[in-house]
């Protein structure tokens, strides 16, 4: 189904280009050479109606719709296991919340996110994942009296949460919470994700809903839409007819989320496996949400998202993605990764 999923978007994306590419140079010829198209008696219809390419556009295209039906044939029954695929009450323990906070260069703001979390009812512990700050960022974690493990140059993202995660599963704590350290995530919504996981086994937050947000914040009108668009790719992927997907997502990038243990024990050979080296070996991946999610729905979590608050960030973007063009490498990035994984 990967095969055909990835060579559907191909194609798709290959007939757009064609298609505009097709009408365009076809208005062009018809607007400067309208008049003799006037005394010829040919319309800009008839001109299109009769032409060869249109009929290999068309022909292209019908291939592509018998592919596109194929493929929802076969995805009548993907993921609709009564055991693994539906509504399921856990047995509910009391949440002892494992908070991995990674960080790299927050002096402004450390000290108040560790607070906002230490605040918080049922967090057991808070790991702060420092990647060879410069600043005083150790400095004040350690002062909070969390603990802080310390790398000696900056590793990336993906490397912090993945220790984080082994870390978690070392521990006594039952459900992990993956944050981050610019002020952007507010420790208030642990009190509506941690109820979802007496039915699912990882609620990711979405940063989409206008209202939860504050106004200003780094997720301007081009990140919404392509959050938006690649996490409908996702969708698409593991699409099935039954219920419209396994997963309903709007917000690729948003990497805050609360996942149970026992859930995370299922996939923990993921962490170590050759798509989570790759990840970690390029400090400037942004891929880390992307991975846990989609390795979450490969491997049977169920994974539900729900809106959180989305405030400012404080400080400076540490991945650069607040330049246009760094952002459209990593959306370009989101989107090979998705359609190759």
């Amino acid at each position: 189904m990967g095969i055909l999923f990835t060579l559907l978007i191909t194609l798709f994306i290959f007939l757009m280009i064609i298609h505009v590419i097709f009408l365009g140079v076809n208005v062009f010829f018809w607007v400067t050479n309208g008049l003799d198209y006037i005394i010829e008696g040919d319309t800009f219809i008839e001109i299109i109606y009769y032409s060869i390419y249109l009929k290999w556009l068309g022909l292209m295209d019908l291939i592509w719709v018998s592919l596109l039906i194929i493929s929802l044939i076969k995805r009548k029954h993907y993921k609709t296991d009564s055991n693994l695929h539906y509504l399921e009450k856990n047995s509910r323990r009391e949440p002892k919340i494992y908070v991995i906070i990674p960080t790299f260069n927050e002096e402004q703001i450390v000290k108040s996110v560790i607070n906002d979390y230490s605040n918080q009812k049922n967090i057991h512990e808070i790991i702060v994942i420092d990647n060879g700050s410069s600043d005083k960022t150790v400095k004040i974690a350690e002062s909070c009296g969390v603990r802080v493990i310390k790398k000696e140059s900056n590793k990336g993202l993906a490397d912090s949460v993945i220790i984080g995660l082994n870390e978690f599963l070392k521990s006594d704590s039952n459900i992990v919470t993956i944050t981050e350290c610019d002020g952007t995530f507010s420790g208030d919504d642990l009190e509506k994700m941690i109820p979802y996981l007496d039915n699912c086994d990882m609620v990711i937050g979405t940063r989409q809903v206008q209202v939860l947000t504050e106004k200003g914040n780094q997720n301007s009108m081009f990140y919404v839409w392509w959050n938006y668009i690649l996490a409908k790719l996702i969708q698409m992927k593991y699409f099935s007819l039954t219920n419209l997907g396994i997963v309903e997502l709007t917000d690729v990038g948003c990497l805050y989320r609360c996942i149970r243990k026992d859930a995370l024990e299922k996939i923990k050979f993921e962490l170590l496996g050759k798509d989570a080296k790759k990840i970690r070996n390029n400090p400037n991946s942004g891929l880390i949400a992307n991975f846990l999610t989609m390795i979450g729905i490969e491997n049977n979590l169920k994974i539900v998202e729900i809106p959180i608050t989305f405030k400012k960030r404080i400080g400076a973007s540490k991945t650069g993605v607040n330049k246009k063009s760094k952002a459209i490498r990593y959306g370009l990035q989101f989107f090979w990764y998705i359609l190759i994984k």
